[in-house]
């Protein structure tokens, strides 16, 4: 690419990307500074008591080992605002895993070897680690997560739910779920003098600063922090984690730069989790299935150190037109470990529970489910009875139908087989909200021709230093080879994390702005150019994040085809298309990347990923990848992800919204209503297991002679399980 014309919306290559095939990216652990020590966390074997004792002599009795630090010697810290690193503070044990102690060694085999000498007596409590829709210490906040409203209501839903000719009235669970980014948590912290230096796997820099500046009581301009290289995050390093603190505080107290990376086994208790929600949808419509009455209520969980509420009925306040609305969330404070962010937040499990319900709406009504969701196409947005700024999802269902074949589809489900496998296909509707944050940015020309901007961006996988690089060349009139970019170093200014698809929305808006007043500046400079250059920033405070009058957010449409094994009860998803609309997409090739990354991330929802809370020890039985899968490959042969062209003004300079989450909203919902049409099996809840669909409902609904799939599939009564994991009955 040599001109600007096509800068913007062209597949350009990632820039770090010859560093990261070649092993010259480093990442947060793999800064070797002289003297460098490494930190192995000790994680609590009670669900919930106190510790009593520490005996640390039989770990520093081995070779390598330095220091154990504990509630006992440590250093102390102040406050936190996050209370899950007040780390080694007190003796309190509020969850299984939660970090008692930390072992620095010369080698981190023998920081190992240590943690696991380290011998620890506790005062054991009673816990409860178990969520009910009817939990007896479930309460409405005053709040969701995002500070939306706990609870919304327009009209009389019940009154309309009661009059309408067609209801649905359904429960949908999803456990469970968590992050597992490609590289754990870690940091590398190192002292000099009242000077912190952090290398930290983060999806934001600014907050990390902000929070280690309050925990050793710093000015902020003390601390540097780098994350240069990301290796995933999904959100669950989008705020500080235990790691750096840890890592800090052992630097502190040995005197020595010290790296600490959390084993991954460690990862499902100590860096947030998605929380389990507990839905029930009901739905009331008319004989031509427009939606007068829509009910979603959600209960989850919280741990007791700090609340944090899943707001999974908030997209229910989006998507569809309907005449009476009620939304609401109750939330059950347990001794768990603390949920936090994990990708589309609220969105992902809450369209997964509306978009099956509207698939159960389509069957009970004989109406085509892409048809259904056009049908309940709304003018404004029903919550807030704002304008939309631009909103395509009729589209994006209309061309995923073309794209995928849905015309040829048989309504019935178990109509299509091949041998012992059924086939089935499913949709289902997308929506994410389109969110940014004010950011400092800075850009300068060079005596050489050519320009170096700087904004305090994360990249954690996304491509975000190659999409701010054609952002800066576009607002610059200039090739995109002219344009160097740093990144990722707090000391270049704040800048909002790497998450909520808000990062290049936030980072792109001040990069162009500041590229666009040093044009300014350009036009008026005569001569040649100074050795420094000429120098133009900016801060989009009070404008990124100024009120907007438009709602505004992205969509799209999953298409999944999927087939059903008779006589084992395996699913396999063959084939997943997405179209979305999210405005002016900066770079078509790390935006396919997204998308597919999503749709992907959403199949293993569906189908493989799914934790549980052990009732009896309080802590995740599913803790390494080896039983908690990750979708590969191998998971699906066809992923195809395409968009509509949307002209948005009322969003930022570059036409932009974020793409990072759409890609998993609904994914889950369209593979499980393939599953449905193939088999005639409703499973309320994820993932899709064997066990689910073999079970004994299915085996006494095959005996009676109900469900079609009952007549057409007798092998599935060779499998079941004694007890379902999933309720699951027969259409």
């Amino acid at each position: 690419m040599t001109g600007t014309e096509t800068v913007l919306g062209a597949p350009a290559e990632r820039r770090e990307g010859r560093e990261k095939v070649t092993g010259t990216a480093r990442y947060a652990a793999e800064f070797d500074v002289p003297g460098r020590a490494q930190g192995w966390p000790v994680p609590a074997a009670v669900a919930r008591g106190r510790v009593t004792g520490v005996d640390a002599a039989p770990a520093l009795a081995l070779p390598g080992v330095v220091a154990v630090l504990t509630h006992e010697n440590a250093p102390r810290l102040a406050d936190p605002e996050d209370p899950t690193l007040a780390l080694l503070q007190s003796p309190h044990v509020p969850h299984r895993g939660w970090f008692v102690g930390l072992v620095v060694g010369e080698t981190l085999e023998a920081a190992r070897a240590g943690a696991a000498a380290v011998r620890v007596t506790y005062e054991a409590e009673d816990f409860d680690v178990t969520l009910t829709a009817d939990h007896p210490g479930a309460y409405v906040p005053d709040s969701a997560n995002g500070g939306f409203p706990a609870v919304t209501e327009h009209g009389d839903p019940d009154a309309a739910y009661a009059s309408s000719p067609t209801r649905v009235d359904v429960e949908y669970r999803v456990p469970p779920l968590h992050n597992h980014p490609m590289e754990p948590h870690a940091s590398t912290a190192w002292w000099e003098g009242d000077r912190l230096t952090v290398h930290s796997s983060s999806q934001g820099t600014t907050a990390v600063r902000a929070e280690l500046a309050r925990v050793f009581e710093l000015p902020e301009d003390r601390i540097t922090v780098f994350a240069e290289h990301v290796g995933g995050g999904f959100g669950s390093k989008g705020t500080p984690r235990p790691d750096v603190v840890l890592a800090a505080t052992a630097a502190r107290a040995t005197g020595r730069p010290v790296t600490v990376a959390l084993p991954r086994r460690f990862l499902p208790t100590v860096v947030g989790h998605r929380a389990p929600t507990l839905h029930r949808l009901r739905l009331g419509a008319d004989a031509d299935g427009r939606i007068a009455s829509l009910t979603h209520e959600v209960t989850t969980h919280t741990s007791r150190v700090k609340e944090f509420v899943e707001q999974a009925a908030v997209p229910a306040r989006v998507m569809y037109a309907a005449g009476a609305l009620r939304t609401a969330h109750r939330v059950a404070p347990l001794d768990v470990p603390t949920p936090s962010w994990m990708r589309a937040p609220g969105e992902c499990p809450g369209m997964y529970a509306l978009e099956s319900a509207m698939d159960e709406l389509a069957t009970g009504l004989g109406i085509d489910p892409v048809e259904l969701r056009i049908r309940n196409e709304p003018e404004t947005e029903p919550d807030s009875g704002k304008p939309f700024s631009s909103r395509n999802l009729v589209e994006c269902l209309r061309e995923g139908a073309r794209r995928f074949g849905w015309q040829e589809r048989d309504p019935r489900p178990g109509a299509r087989a091949a041998g012992p496998l059924l086939i089935g296909s499913g949709v289902a509707a997308a929506t994410y909200p389109v969110l940014v944050s004010p950011c400092a940015a800075s850009a300068r020309a060079l005596p050489d021709g050519g320009f170096l901007v700087r904004v305090n961006a994360t990249d954690i996988g996304t491509g975000a230093r190659t999409v701010c690089a054609q952002i800066a060349a576009d607002a610059l009139g200039v090739p995109l080879e002219r344009v160097r970019i740093e990144v990722a170093d707090s000391g270049i200014g704040f800048a909002p994390m790497a998450g909520g698809s808000s990062g290049t929305a936030s980072w792109g808006w001040a990069v162009h702005e500041a590229c666009a007043r040093l044009v300014a500046r350009l036009a008026e400079h005569s001569g040649p150019l100074p050795d420094d250059g000429v120098l133009a920033e900016a801060d989009t405070s009070g404008t990124a994040d100024a009120e907007s009058p438009y709602a505004r957010h992205a969509f799209g449409a999953h298409f999944a085809e999927v087939t059903v094994d008779t006589v084992t009860g395996e699913v396999r998803v063959t084939r997943l298309l997405g179209v979305f609309a999210a405005g002016r997409i900066l770079n078509a090739r790390t935006a396919r990347s997204q998308f597919v990354g999503g749709m992907t991330m959403g199949l293993g929802m569906a189908l493989t990923e799914d934790s549980t809370v052990d009732p009896a020890f309080g802590d995740f039985t599913e803790s390494d990848l080896a039983s908690y899968h990750v979708p590969a490959h191998a998971d699906v042969p066809s992923v195809e992800a395409y968009w509509v062209d949307e002209d948005d003004a009322h969003l930022n300079p570059m036409g932009s919204k974020g793409i990072g989450e759409i890609g998993i909203v609904g994914s889950a919902a369209a593979v499980g209503n393939a599953v449905h049409h193939a088999t005639g099996i409703r499973c309320g809840g994820l993932p899709r297991t064997r066990g689910g669909l073999l079970g004994p409902r299915w085996k006494q609904n095959h005996r009676a002679g109900r469900g079609g799939v009952g007549t057409l599939c007798p092998g599935f009564a060779r499998f079941f399980r004694p007890e379902p994991r999933d309720a699951c009955t027969a259409a």
